[in-house]
């Protein structure tokens, strides 16, 4: 079995691609490792204390990597530190949950290459409906934490990752949000051995670039 890290979102797809990862039974997760500002996961607006919980419920290790958005360089040799303390652990994959961007496959297996690791994608090219009838029949719960408001309403954010939701989804919006429709947090399923605890505070929402997000807020 190889030694891997794996990145850890705290969503959907990231909780499908680990119950892949394990079942292979060809890596050794080491760490779940999640890179956040100091008040959580970007966009998924996971917080601290509940990547804690999803930790611990799977039995693996956190590695948290704090950053300041403004303070790329600093971010840059802290990844740097970080990817040569997984090596000397003697890690030697990088698993992502990503499922067709091939940009973005390419640009973590450059990061990854720079950092003398291999990467690998449990879920790269499963159909989407696959893989959401792969996350609802192992029994996997979780809703969603944001949402693009140019594709999405307000009434989307918190929602369960259902059935329903799924058919309630329009028609252009990718099902998975690979693209970034929505974000969500696994709280049920294989790789826990509980649920997750979490509280349900109610919703806010904030504007980039002249588009509104909606978010849930958990505590």
């Amino acid at each position: 079995m190889e030694k891997a890290y794996f990145n850890w979102s705290s969503g959907k797809d990231s909780a499908l691609a680990l119950c892949r990862a394990l079942a292979s039974k060809e890596y050794d997760i080491q760490t779940l490792f999640t890179v956040a500002r100091p008040d959580g996961v970007s966009m998924h607006e996971t917080g601290l204390p509940l990547l804690r919980r999803q930790a611990e419920a799977t039995d693996i290790p956190l590695t948290v990597l704090l950053f300041d958005p403004d303070q790329p360089e600093a971010y840059s040799q802290t990844m740097a530190a970080q990817m040569e303390q997984f090596r000397a652990q003697g890690i030697t994959t990088a698993l992502f949950g990503d499922i067709y961007l091939e940009e973005l496959r390419q640009k973590r297996e450059e990061n990854c290459r720079q950092a003398g690791m291999q990467a690998a994608f449990p879920l790269w090219q499963v159909p989407q409906q696959e893989l959401l009838a792969e996350f609802l029949r192992l029994g996997f719960r979780a809703v969603t934490t944001c949402v693009d408001g140019a594709v999405l309403g307000e009434d989307f954010v918190g929602r369960e990752l259902d059935a329903a939701f799924f058919a309630a989804l329009p028609e252009d919006v990718d099902p998975c949000g690979e693209r970034g429709e929505y974000h969500s947090f696994v709280y049920d399923g294989p790789i826990f051995a509980h649920p997750v605890p979490f509280t349900r505070k109610g919703t806010y929402s904030r504007d980039f670039s002249g588009v509104r997000y909606w978010y849930a807020a958990l505590e």
